[in-house]
């Protein structure tokens, strides 16, 4: 009698990672909670339909709903045992996965969930908020515009005026960087009126009081900071030309310039470790007068605030490379502005060339910084003969132009470069002229979120949905994909730091390379190449699964999850078929 033999594979990778941390964040039970299904919806409930889909996007970097029914059929075996549930492939059809970003996109369920979602992690986790960030950025693409659509023109983060937009907003959590509030709003919004109903989102959703809000000098307007100070938080955040003139931080700075002032060194530790000095700063009072007034709609509120008047060296060192190579291009364009060209006019007036000039200097910003000198003097040009007319010479009156840089006002036009003013309610004794320095530029926290959300490994554009809702619900769903990679690396960073270790391997390139600081990216990609093999022969069956490296088993550890996360996959191995 023959036996016939029939082997399966299907790639396992990351995926019981990824699913195990899913379930310990509770998503799909906080999913089931608070999104209500329709009465016909039958099999895998929605929380773990997501939680699967969830776990397809990491694990391919990929958001396209027509591609994971496909990714389910070819790993059964797998999902099954992560999730405890009866998988088929056909209840992750797009139309399904379609409803799925129907119910994320109705705001006052997508709240809820997010609501209880943040007071979990931050239970389960540990966390202790002191900072909230907030900070909008776009996503362009080629949609159609309707009038009342989320998609419109507006100012592009993405330099793509062009293509109309959808803004997100996103609160995030320091020292993290986890989103724990998300806005999806139309595309021409203005980014100052979305701070207010940010904060308000974070303060419901995390039911705290007392936090220091971070943000650019969108969130200066004193409506805004008003909004803060009314419910007993605090802000951090850069002055504008509108809150404060030139005039008014020339003014900050005169005690400066006659050294009546000494501004403190602000120093911070690079990547490599070292103490490296990055500002000099001082404060003062507002305009002499630490207290700030705001109107609102049932009082006036009145409220001590702190200038941080801070001179970034790097910024004002990029300013006056700028400016150099502004004056080099303002000094060319000048010393050709009336030289005989064929098909040029030359200018014939002093007031002509002195307005062409102004305008030159204008457009490289340069006004004041150049000396012109304008001369007349005669030239007799040859006139060839031509016909009748004899050939002759013509005597013109030429003008011309000297330019000569005032280093005088270049150098006075440079001390100013680098300053800025920023503006906190937070007392000194909880927020130092330092510590505010290093709280603002850790800014990056929220633009590495951007640069995920819409680079790898989450790929928001190109997106190819066109209902405002279904695009409402994506943008919903990648911001538990950020949580979820957030929460990996900080758990892994917080133990390495617990343990004072480090990882190696996880770059291919150098295997001997070490770090304390692995990014969630390289921690799942150390995960690839895992593999499950199925035989039957003889009415039996065999599993074998690849064997976990020690980097694999050590990364599991690190995250409190047992390699019996992978083990189950063999564990009823030579079973009847």
């Amino acid at each position: 009698m023959t036996s016939e033999l029939n082997i399966t594979s299907e790639r396992v990778d990351d995926i019981p990672l990824l699913l195990a941390q899913i379930k310990g964040m509770g998503i799909p039970e906080l999913l089931d909670t608070h999104f209500v299904t329709h009465g016909n919806w039958v099999g895998t409930s929605l929380g773990w339909t997501t939680g699967i889909w969830l776990a397809h996007i990491l694990s391919r970097g990929d958001h396209r709903l027509s591609w994971v029914e496909k990714w389910v059929s070819g790993r059964v075996a797998t999902l099954e045992c992560s999730t405890g549930q009866v998988v088929l492939a056909t209840e992750w059809s797009d139309d399904r996965l379609g409803r799925i970003l129907d119910a994320l996109s109705e705001d006052e369920a997508w709240q809820g969930f997010e609501r209880a979602l943040n007071r979990r992690t931050i239970r389960v986790y540990d966390l202790r908020p002191e900072r909230v960030r907030v900070d909008s950025t776009t996503a362009s693409g080629y949609w159609t515009v309707t009038e009342d659509g989320l998609f419109q023109f507006g100012h592009s983060k993405d330099h793509r005026p062009d293509q109309p937009q959808v803004k997100v907003n996103l609160s995030v959590l320091d020292p993290l960087g986890i989103p724990v509030a998300t806005q999806v709003v139309s595309g021409e919004s203005a980014d100052d009126p979305l701070y207010v109903p940010a904060i308000e989102q974070v303060r419901k959703s995390l039911a705290m009081s007392g936090l220091l809000y971070v943000g650019d000098s969108k969130m200066a307007a004193q409506a805004t900071r008003a909004a803060v100070q009314a419910h007993g938080d605090y802000y951090l955040c850069p002055l504008s030309k509108k809150q404060l003139s030139e005039a008014t931080l020339a003014e900050y700075l005169v005690p400066v310039w006659a050294q009546a002032v000494t501004p403190s060194p602000l120093v911070r530790e690079d990547a490599a470790g070292e103490r490296r000095e990055m500002a000099v700063g001082f404060e003062r009072a507002p305009k002499g007068h630490p207290t700030v007034t705001h109107a609102l709609a049932d009082r006036s509120l009145t409220w001590t605030e702190r200038h941080l008047v801070v001179r970034s060296h790097q910024l004002a060192k990029t300013s006056e490379q700028a400016l150099r190579v502004r004056l080099d291009k303002a000094q060319m364009a000048l010393t050709q502005l009336n030289e005989r060209k064929q098909g040029k006019r030359r200018l014939e007036t002093r007031t002509e060339m002195h307005e062409a000039a102004l305008a030159i200097l204008a457009r490289q910003r340069a006004e004041g910084l150049v000396k012109l000198t304008i001369t007349e003097q005669g030239e007799e040009r040859p006139v060839r003969a031509y016909g009748d007319r004899p050939a002759s010479v013509r005597s013109e009156r030429i003008l011309t132009l000297q330019t000569e840089v005032d280093e005088t006002a270049v150098q006075e036009a440079i001390r100013r470069y680098g300053w800025r003013v920023y503006a906190t309610n937070q007392p000194p004794p909880t927020l130092s002229l330092e510590q505010a320095m290093l709280a603002y530029r850790e800014e990056f926290l929220v633009e590495h979120n951007f640069a995920r959300l819409k680079g790898r490994p989450l790929s928001l554009t190109p997106m190819y949905l066109q209902s405002d809702k279904r695009v409402t619900g994506l943008i919903h769903l990648l911001s538990v994909c950020l949580r979820i990679l957030v929460l990996l690396e900080f758990q892994v960073r917080r133990r390495l730091a617990e343990q004072n270790d480090v990882l190696a391997g996880l770059y291919a390139a150098n295997p001997k390379r070490t770090t304390s600081r692995p990014t969630a990216e390289t921690l799942l990609e150390a995960f690839r190449n895992i593999t499950l093999s199925c035989v039957t022969l003889n009415h039996q069956s065999f599993q074998h699964l690849s064997s976990l490296s020690d980097l694999q088993k050590k990364i599991l550890t690190l995250l409190d999850l047992s390699p019996a996360i992978y083990d189950c996959l063999t564990a009823d191995s030579l079973k009847p078929p």
